[in-house]
């Protein structure tokens, strides 16, 4: 898969969370708009000639089904019959994650699977479409690969949030610079200021980079990429929970 694909991947999967929220949110609107948007981005490469297009002609023929839900989902949005032809939770079934598969070995060559576990926090439960924003930066805050985001949490439990998914790093940890690190930033819905929100973020420096679990710190957003004024989010025992595989050919 090449870099412009799994841009196009990833721009679209937030489109398509971006309409998802704004139609379980009731902003009907917004998410009409989302969806029709994306459906002609998507109608556009599913139609692109063969020369013109990072994807195959299977790949083309799946993308023109996502675009035709979308445009049923929206004209159910606009129907004034009282049952919806089109649900919801049909079209939630085709969300794209944005998570990446996992690169090509290398021989001599060590890749890095990480299974985010769960996060503690508080007040857990009151987390509204939680996830987890996964990035790889060097010491500027640049990104050295490219950003992904995890689905939405799969259960809250007392004071955790469990994700239980792998996040595959994009990039041979023997090519990642000097200094490097990489950031988890857990996000939540704020319905009163209708915005996705940064809660707090935890980050791992590369000699952390050890097979089997690990715990790491949280700290209080805005998120520091550049690791200068950090804080810590609590003093109670509450930490993101991950589990490190290392592959090497």
């Amino acid at each position: 898969m090449s870099e412009v694909t799994r841009s196009l991947l990833q721009r679209w999967g937030a489109s398509f969370r971006r309409g998802a929220d704004f139609d379980s949110w009731g902003q009907l609107v917004e998410a009409i708009d989302e969806y029709q948007i994306l459906a002609r981005h998507l109608q556009k490469e599913a139609q692109a000639q063969h020369n013109n297009s990072e994807f195959t002609e299977e790949q083309k023929k799946t993308i023109g089904k996502i675009a035709t839900c979308l445009e049923l989902r929206s004209a159910a949005l606009q129907s004034t019959q009282s049952q919806e032809e089109f649900k919801l939770e049909d079209l939630k079934k085709l969300e794209p994650s944005t998570l990446l598969p996992r690169l090509p070995s290398e021989p001599g060559m060590t890749l890095l699977t990480i299974r985010i576990e769960k996060i503690g926090l508080k007040d857990a439960g009151q987390c509204i479409d939680p996830y987890i924003t996964v990035s790889v930066k060097d010491l500027n805050g640049i990104d050295l690969t490219p950003v992904q985001d995890t689905p939405v949490a799969s259960r809250k439990e007392d004071t955790y949030v469990h994700f239980n998914v792998d996040i595959e790093l994009q990039k041979h940890v023997e090519k990642l610079t000097k200094g490097a690190a990489i950031f988890f930033e857990f996000k939540h819905y704020k319905p009163k200021k209708r915005f996705t929100s940064t809660k707090c973020f935890a980050f791992m420096e590369m000699d952390e980079i050890k097979p089997g679990p690990i715990v790491i710190e949280l700290y209080k957003k805005p998120t520091d990429f550049k690791r200068k004024k950090l804080q810590l989010l609590t003093k109670k025992p509450l930490y993101l929970h991950l589990h490190q595989t290392l592959h090497k050919e």
